[in-house]
């Protein structure tokens, strides 16, 4: 049953870091990347639509993003998502495909950014301790159900700390990397 509740956490955790680390990917250093405007929804029929889903995207260039709709009628909706993300980036088309030129990050920008993924390693932080919260509460409702001994929950609950503080030190490390990008020119 203990094991069940690491288990879980682990999983729960995992999942937390992983999405994170997609969620850094998303932010602009100055390096061309797909992952950029991957994630920008695109109003398509009515339905936001994730870009990812309606183009192909690449990155040819150290700093030019590529977006080849497969529906050639959608690219003015795109340039529009564009616009409206947090990006700041000006898109062109040829009316074929969307270019995006990335321009190199001012100094002003890069402590905005900067800002931003402390922010998200400090959400990514919280959640984390509301796993282990949540743990924690099984492991108090075992001891109380007697499932388990008083002293089997102490030895859980160390457990368990350590399990949220190894993913704590994965997350920090994750945003410290990302504030090292973005510090780079």
């Amino acid at each position: 049953m203990v094991n069940e509740v690491y288990k879980t956490l682990e999983e729960k955790m995992k999942s937390t870091a992983k999405a994170f680390h997609s969620d850094l990917a998303t932010i602009r250093t100055g390096h061309a990347s797909p992952a950029l405007v991957e994630h920008i929804k695109v109003e398509y029929a009515g339905v936001p639509t994730p870009l990812i889903q309606l183009a192909g995207i690449s990155a040819p260039e150290a700093r030019m993003v590529v977006i080849q709709p497969w529906d050639k009628s959608c690219i003015h909706d795109i340039e529009k998502a564009i616009l409206k993300s947090e990006l700041g980036i000006n898109p062109s088309n040829d009316g074929n495909i969307i270019r995006l030129a990335i321009p190199p990050l001012s100094e002003e920008r890069r402590k905005e950014l900067i800002k931003v993924v402390n922010r998200k390693v400090e959400e990514r932080r919280v959640s984390l301790r509301n796993m282990r919260h949540e743990a924690l509460n099984d492991l108090k409702k075992m001891e109380k159900d007697k499932a388990i001994s008083q002293d089997d929950n102490k030895r859980a609950q160390n457990q368990v700390q350590k399990i949220t503080d190894a993913f704590i030190v994965e997350i920090e490390k994750l945003g410290k990397d990302k504030e090292r990008e973005l510090i780079e020119i």
